[in-house]
């Protein structure tokens, strides 16, 4: 999907999306061999996860968070969890 594609899907403005890469909220997103993001099924699933846990309330820096729990390991669950319970509307 294209940038376009998943701002409209989402709401969510083309360059939040970039924000939330820059920043990462989520993960450096999928891209073409000339350079133009490409989102795939996985980059998908972090983009949703970011909307939802903003509509939570939960601010930038604890999604920063969240993501560098992640990219850390599974030796960081019990601190994602703790996440994870605010956000279980999600």
């Amino acid at each position: 999907m294209t940038i376009k594609e998943v701002s409209e899907k989402y709401g969510i403005s083309q360059d939040t999306l970039r924000y939330y890469e820059r920043v990462q909220v989520i993960p450096a997103v999928t891209r073409t061999s000339g350079g133009i993001r490409d989102y795939q099924e996985e980059d998908l699933k972090w983009v949703e996860l970011a909307v939802c846990m903003r509509n939570a309330g939960l601010p930038i820096e604890s999604l920063i968070e969240y993501q560098k729990l992640f990219q850390a390991g599974d030796g960081t669950i019990p601190a994602r969890d703790i996440i994870k319970n605010i956000i279980k509307s999600c």
